[in-house]
């Protein structure tokens, strides 16, 4: 279930709050739900999941992302995430894909080389091909 990218985050599929103990046992300290309410029938709700983190002493950020791109605010959002906890995070949405994509994007944004952030992704199992001149111009400032 968790893919683990570096030693900074892990992306999921879709969680439920019953899976929260589990992820904070596994040394998670926060959870990013990149996943929009409502996107498919019988999903849990970001507020589910966030009382469930809180409860179990874990931060929690919700930037969905709606299938078809993402903002310059949500690479922000996300880079602002990363950077401000304190051990490993959870990024979850409904294959792990768009979390993948998102995280790729922030660290390229904060200068991360994207050649390393392409093969980070593909030894977790996704391909960041289609997104390597998003990650290039971001890289570049754009």
């Amino acid at each position: 279930m968790l893919r683990p990218l570096d030693e900074t985050i892990a992306v999921a599929p879709q969680i439920t709050p019953d899976d929260v103990p589990a992820i904070a046992a596994a040394g998670y300290v926060a959870i990013v739900n990149n996943r929009p309410d409502g996107e498919e029938r019988g999903q849990p709700d970001g507020d589910a999941i966030r009382i469930a983190a809180e409860a179990a002493g874990l931060a929690y950020t919700a930037i969905p992302i709606a299938p078809g791109g993402f903002s310059r605010a949500q690479v922000d959002a996300m880079a602002a995430a990363l950077s401000a906890a304190d051990g490993p995070v959870l990024a979850y949405c409904r294959s792990g894909t768009r979390s993948c994509n998102l995280w790729a994007l922030a660290r390229a944004a904060r200068g991360d080389d994207a050649a390393a952030l392409t093969g980070k992704a593909a030894q977790a199992g996704y391909d960041l091909g289609g997104l390597r001149p998003a990650l290039d111009a971001v890289a570049r400032g754009g």
